[in-house]
C-alpha cells in the first residue's frame, strides 16, 4: 500500500461514529465509544476507575514494566472489583501502543487503559481511533480507549482531554479537580468532584 493510500486512512474523514451509548462515569459527562481520550494530571488514574466502574466487563491495563510502582487493590476496589483488571507490562516502548491498537481492534474487551510515560505522535493516536471503531464492527459494541499521561499531557487528535488533580482538604474529606481541556463538541470546563464509599460524585467549588 502507498504512503498517500495510508495517509488517507489516516484521515479525520474515515471515522465513523460509534451507534453505542457514550458511557456516563459522572452526572453529565460522558465519554464516546470507539475513540481514544485521554487523562493527564496526578489524580488520572482516579479518573480511569471511575470510567471503569461505569462501564461492564473486563478492564485492560498495559503500564510499562520497568516503571516504578504498580497498581494496588486496596486503592481502587472501592470503584471496580480488582479480578476485572487484566494487567499487561510489555517491555519495550513500542510494544505499548501497540498492545493498545490490538486490544481495540479486537473488541473483545470494553475498556483498554493505556498507562503511558508520555503522549503519543498523532499518527498512533488516529491508529487507535481506527482500531476502536474495527472492534466495535467486531464485536457490535465499540470500545473505549483511555491513555493516561503525565503532567499535562497533549497527545493531539484525541477525542477529549481531561487533567484530574486531588484537592483534598484533610485526611477525611476527599475533593478532586477535574478540567476538560479539550474535547470536539463540548468546550472547556472545571468540575469539582468529591468522594463516596463507592466512588466519586459532583461537588461544589471549594
Amino acid at each position: 500500500m502507498s504512503a498517500a493510500a495510508v495517509s488517507h486512512l489516516l484521515t479525520r474523514q474515515t471515522h465513523r461514529r460509534s451507534k453505542a451509548p457514550a458511557v456516563a462515569f459522572l452526572e453529565g459527562l460522558s465519554l464516546e465509544r470507539g475513540r481514544a481520550h485521554e487523562i493527564c494530571g496526578a489524580a488520572r488514574r482516579t479518573m480511569a476507575f471511575a470510567v471503569a466502574q461505569a462501564m461492564v466487563g473486563n478492564v485492560l491495563w498495559i503500564r510499562p514494566s520497568w516503571t516504578p510502582g504498580r497498581l494496588n487493590p486496596d486503592g481502587f476496589m472501592r470503584f471496580v472489583d480488582p479480578g476485572r483488571i487484566i494487567r499487561v507490562t510489555p517491555k519495550r516502548p513500542e510494544d505499548l501502543l501497540w498492545c493498545t491498537e490490538e486490544a481495540l481492534r479486537a473488541g473483545i474487551i470494553p475498556l483498554v487503559v493505556a498507562d503511558l510515560p508520555g503522549p503519543p505522535g498523532l499518527t498512533a493516536v488516529r491508529r487507535l481511533h481506527l482500531a476502536a471503531e474495527t472492534g466495535g464492527e467486531m464485536s457490535g459494541v465499540a470500545p473505549l480507549g483511555l491513555l493516561l499521561t503525565p503532567d499535562k499531557g497533549g497527545a493531539p487528535g484525541v477525542e477529549t482531554r481531561w487533567s484530574m488533580r486531588p484537592a483534598h482538604s484533610n485526611t477525611k474529606k476527599e475533593a478532586w479537580v477535574l478540567d476538560r481541556v479539550r474535547a470536539r463538541t463540548e468546550p472547556e470546563k472545571r468540575f469539582y468532584l468529591k468522594g463516596l464509599r463507592t466512588g466519586l460524585a459532583l461537588g461544589e467549588a471549594p
